[in-house]
């Protein structure tokens, strides 16, 4: 008996791993349709709105405000930041709260094949999937999947449907101003709204906006 049941979970296990190795070639060249997290926003009775657009779609204020936001080592890492995670070690030593240090290329294989929350067996899984995924595709592909599938609100998925809902405008067109806004709400985009920023998202995108010329021309190299 005890057999048997080793050999189910290990044809599952091998199921889920041939899953995610198919998952991550299709999604190289086509967009996903749904991710576990538009399903359950689905089940909880969000909706979904989302259009997807290509990354010439999309501002390049937006693009740069995301990357700035999010993880501006986004060009010189593989999909993990070594250097990102070290210094949240370091702070959590230090006294300080244990944070993610997620990179776009953790958030996209966290967000096509994994759970929403946290946890040690979710990231131990998401880590080894960024790293196929910033193997496997160019890293303008990761970023404009990314702007595709991230949660931008209640049923809000993708800069097109958050950019027409915050703005009224397709995700082209934005300004910096905007871009930032929406850059700073993706931490939690279910209680902040980009059209109507409290003073600390706008804080925040002020801080985005700030930065971006700041910084080197490489850090945006590898997508635009």
């Amino acid at each position: 008996m005890l057999r048997h049941l080793l050999r189910a979970v290990l044809i599952a296990i091998a199921l889920v791993i041939g899953y995610w190795t198919l998952g991550i070639v299709i999604y190289r060249f086509v967009d996903p349709p749904l991710t576990p997290l538009m399903a359950i926003r689905l089940i909880e009775g969000d909706g979904l709105r989302r259009n997807p657009v290509a990354l010439s779609g999309v501002s390049r204020e937006l693009s740069r405000a995301v990357v700035a936001a999010e993880d501006n080592r986004f060009c010189f890492h593989f999909g993990i930041d070594f250097a990102e995670v070290q210094n949240a070690v370091e702070e959590y030593r230090e006294g300080g709260r244990l944070r993610g240090a997620s990179t776009i290329s953790m958030q996209v294989a966290r967000n096509l094949f994994l759970w929403p929350g946290g946890g040690f067996l979710r990231k131990a899984i998401e880590a080894p999937l960024a790293l196929a995924i910033d193997l496997a595709w160019p890293k303008r592909r990761i970023l404009e999947v990314y702007l595709n599938i991230a949660e931008w609100g209640p049923g809000r998925f993708g800069a097109a449907a958050a950019a027409e809902v915050y703005f009224h405008k397709p995700p082209s067109q934005l300004t910096r101003r905007e871009a930032a806004l929406m850059a700073a709400i993706l931490p939690s985009p279910r209680h902040w709204n980009a059209a109507r920023p409290t003073a600390y998202v706008s804080s925040r995108a002020y801080a985005v906006a700030a930065r971006i010329p700041t910084l080197d021309p490489d850090y945006f190299r590898c997508f635009e």
